[in-house]
């Protein structure tokens, strides 16, 4: 993707949340409508280098542009982690945008096999079992500077799982993708 079109996504991500104040009003999306091939994408908002709010689509399951627009809005309004986001804060707020590759089940035969498939600052990881699943953006783990069995521990955190859970091959199964990340 180049530098333009990260522009525009950008742009859009914005425009969706400014938009949101203004009942009924949606996002011009007149420019970005090539982007009509269906991604998995993530949106999330820092305020004073703090997370505000991070939603998405890991699978590809609408056109790239509409994701934004709901992954964005979900970010700054849905995300059950922080109060919604008020207009006052529009100004304070730094957008980040993921998109990203198809997730592929990492095959392996025993646990230990991860560290050598996972590469940290590439890959993101999912985590699904029938206790729960959760996701981590690839820079999650540069970010915290994490090693494969941290990022890996982190994961099942995030999921509801207990630490070592996805040590359990027969129970979990680990997915890993790229992204193109990007922000203002």
């Amino acid at each position: 993707m180049n530098d333009n079109d990260k522009k525009l996504l950008l742009k859009l991500a914005r425009d969706s949340i400014e938009t949101f104040f203004s009942k009924g009003q949606e996002p011009d999306v007149s420019g970005v409508m090539h982007f009509d091939k269906n991604q998995g994408v993530f949106v999330t908002i820092h305020k004073n280098k703090q997370l505000r709010g991070c939603i998405g689509y890991p699978e590809p399951v609408m056109p790239l542009y509409k994701a934004i627009i709901e992954a964005a809005r979900s970010a700054a309004f849905n995300d059950h982690r922080f109060p919604m986001l008020e207009k006052e804060e529009l100004r304070s707020i730094h957008i980040e945008v993921s998109v990203l590759t198809i997730p592929k089940v990492i095959e392996v035969d025993e646990s230990g096999d991860y560290r050598r498939r996972i590469i940290i600052g590439e890959d993101g990881l999912i985590i699904r079992s029938k206790r729960g699943s959760g996701l981590l953006l690839p820079q999650v783990a540069t970010e915290h500077d994490f090693t494969v069995d941290q990022f890996l521990n982190a994961l099942c955190q995030k999921a509801g799982l207990p630490f070592h859970a996805w040590q359990d091959i027969n129970n979990c199964q680990i997915y890993k993708f790229q992204a193109d990340v990007f922000s203002e």
